[in-house]
């Protein structure tokens, strides 16, 4: 049997990089897949790609209402969410002199805010059909600092914390929560954060990870796919790494 087959997911930045692979895995373990984003014509093809197993609707996760109708949907559609990615976000780096209170707030919002309501939105729906699975999309700059980084950093190392907080309330309700810590992985983000969108162009240097190589989105995707599964059912509260060994010590 397919690893998720019967389960109904909500993926944020589902339409492209690590969230399209995570909905492309999912429709394909058996899940239905409301994909979310900002990007409606990339969110539609997808949907209309993936089939009847998905759906698409805009989202801007930080706004509270938004969510409360991408819920609405996702249960008119295909019934009560038993699993949630918060993968939405954007990557700014600046020096904390030049930082202003707008660009630092505008990371907090998506990483960080999106996360909070994301969690919040599924608690009922989630408890009311015995529990489920959330997955929160940190980095390894939740667990460590990096130069120009304050906003995003501050933003990750919250969802790490959220994500351990969640875990300890939320267990008596069955929905489990962990969180996905990638190193260099070589998505559109990462390319617009160099300046470029051709991926290939902005990941051509090789990073400096002990693997030497930079990961694939769907790397990714299958460490979501062992946390939403009935295969981690005893993983709480915990930070899974992805990072080509980044944060395993100097090299």
């Amino acid at each position: 049997m397919r690893r998720l087959e019967g389960k109904i997911a909500i993926v944020t930045g589902a339409v492209r990089g690590i969230g399209a692979s995570v909905a492309r895995l999912f429709v394909q373990e058996g899940a239905a897949v409301m994909l979310t984003d900002m990007r409606d014509e990339l969110g539609s093809a997808l949907a209309a790609e993936l089939g009847s197993q998905a759906a698409y609707t805009h989202l801007d996760v930080g706004e509270e209402a938004e969510w409360a109708a991408v819920l609405e949907l996702t249960h008119r559609r295909f019934g009560a969410p038993t699993i949630l990615v918060n993968n939405a976000g954007i990557f700014r780096t600046e020096p904390i002199e030049s930082l202003s209170m707008q660009a630092y707030m505008e990371v907090i919002r998506t990483n960080q805010i999106g996360v909070f309501l994301g969690m919040r939105s599924c608690i009922a729906p989630m408890r009311e059909v015995g529990g489920g699975a959330i997955v929160n999309i940190s980095s390894v700059q939740g667990l460590e600092g990096m130069r120009n980084g304050l906003a995003y950093c501050a933003s990750k190392f919250a969802v790490t914390g959220m994500t351990r907080t969640a875990a300890i309330e939320l267990a008596k309700y069955r929905i489990r929560v962990n969180s996905v810590h990638p190193g260099p992985i070589a998505t559109s983000l990462v390319a617009e954060a160099h300046g470029t969108s051709d991926i290939a162009t902005a990941t051509a240097h090789e990073p400096g990870v002990p693997m030497k190589r930079w990961g694939q989105p769907e790397e990714i995707a299958g460490l979501v796919l062992y946390l939403a599964s009935e295969e981690s059912s005893y993983s709480t509260g915990s930070a899974f790494l992805a990072d080509g060994g980044l944060t395993a010590g100097l090299m």
